[in-house]
């Protein structure tokens, strides 16, 4: 012990000291000032966990942006596609027979054609099935007559009934929406089963109604070239649609084994669109459904 200045005794100091040593009050934390050091920690350790925080959210909040504008963009599209073949059918400078076709081709293709715009999130194929989703509301609202537009009846519809809403355009955006949802744009099957639903079937009909003088001998509502022409654009979309893909590596394609399925996916596919039993089935329910079933026996869930 050691004697301060007047005759007191000052104690060493100890850890122990220090923890018993009197809480300082308020006023005095108050004006007592930061140390440096403290200060100097509480950035190191701060910063790290402030910027991680932001690097987690920053890729996360990109891929919404991403897919929100991708989805407003394709909706646009696909309503400026049908509008305009609307205007074409109601000047009556296309038939409507083959606008409801072009239609019938253009939607798919453009549809499948504008997937990679969206993220690779897990939600994206959510926010590409909104495209579907409202094109289904919007046939619904249309067929069932809560409200009337004569133009869009006439470009979608074979006899111009608003009623044919709620039958073959409504049974395409189903399928189109269930595609998005189960296979999406990492599979050989989704992409196959709507390149036949819509090239395929689609050049079926134009090939068919000006070529198709020679009927089948067991479905006289279907042609030879009609069939033929299924064949080879169903064919021909289904590879260029692969290649695309695979191009932007969604999937992997082993080209030397791809393309003999491919002949068998779109034999099958033609066979069934041939079978008379449109008042059934419409072509839009069993076409995809039967490329489905034969794309999933041969691919399995890749191209490889």
């Amino acid at each position: 012990m050691a004697a301060r200045p007047g005759g007191a005794l000052a104690f060493p100091s100890s850890p122990t000291s220090l923890l018993l040593s009197r809480s300082r009050s308020a006023p005095d934390l108050a004006a007592a000032p930061t140390r440096p050091g403290r200060r100097r920690r509480w950035l190191v350790a701060g910063v790290p966990a402030v910027a991680g925080v932001l690097a987690a959210s920053a890729p996360a909040s990109a891929a919404v942006l991403r897919d929100g504008g991708a989805t407003l963009l394709v909706t646009a599209g696909a309503y400026s596609l049908v509008r305009a073949f609307d205007a074409l059918t109601e000047r009556r400078l296309i038939e409507q027979n083959l606008s409801r076709k072009i239609v019938h081709v253009l939607s798919g293709v453009l549809f499948m054609s504008s997937w990679p715009l969206f993220s690779d999130s897990t939600e994206a194929r959510f926010f590409a099935a909104v495209v579907p989703f409202l094109n289904c509301v919007r046939l619904l609202t249309y067929g069932l007559g809560f409200f009337s537009d004569e133009a869009l009846v006439k470009s979608v519809t074979r006899e111009g009934k608003r009623e044919e809403l709620l039958r073959g355009p409504l049974y395409y955006v189903i399928v189109l929406l269930i595609i998005v949802l189960v296979f999406w744009r990492d599979s050989p099957i989704g992409i196959v089963s709507l390149s036949m639903m819509s090239g395929g079937d689609g050049f079926a009909d134009i090939i068919g109604r000006r070529f198709g003088s020679l009927k089948l001998p067991f479905n006289k509502k279907k042609s030879w070239a009609g069939s033929v022409a299924m064949f080879i654009s169903g064919s021909l979309l289904s590879a260029i649609m692969l290649f695309y893909f695979s191009w932007l590596g969604h999937i992997q394609v082993s080209w030397d084994q791809a393309l003999g399925k491919l002949l068998l996916v779109a034999l099958a596919a033609t066979v069934v669109e041939c079978i008379p039993v449109n008042d059934v089935v419409d072509d839009n329910i069993s076409v995809p459904l039967a490329t489905m079933c034969v794309a999933f026996l041969l691919f399995g869930s890749t191209a490889t």
